[in-house]
């Protein structure tokens, strides 16, 4: 009994990536092809929320004291302006 449901899907660009796959022989379908993928993007998503999630406890447990709304607004404000202006400065 099929646990999954047919789905149609359209891969624009990408359908040249299924197709150079299943070319190889490394994959019998592009059923395959797509779960793997899909394996593939979990391992990369559970990979950046684990670095998120230690970032989120580093900053948890840093001892030096927590910034008020507004020091870390204008603390936000200042790195974007340098950061603007360094893109301004790099377009020249």
């Amino acid at each position: 009994m099929r646990t999954s449901k047919p789905i149609t899907v359209t891969l624009g660009k990408q359908q040249h990536s299924v197709d150079a796959r299943l070319a190889s022989g490394a994959y019998d379908s592009a059923s395959e092809v797509i779960r793997a993928a899909l394996r593939a993007l979990d391992r990369e998503e559970e990979a950046v929320n684990a670095v998120l999630r230690a970032k989120i406890r580093a900053s948890l447990d840093d001892p030096r004291p927590s910034l008020t709304a507004e020091e870390a607004e204008a603390e936000m404000t200042r790195f974007m302006e340098n950061e603007s202006k360094a893109a301004r400065d790099a377009a020249r």
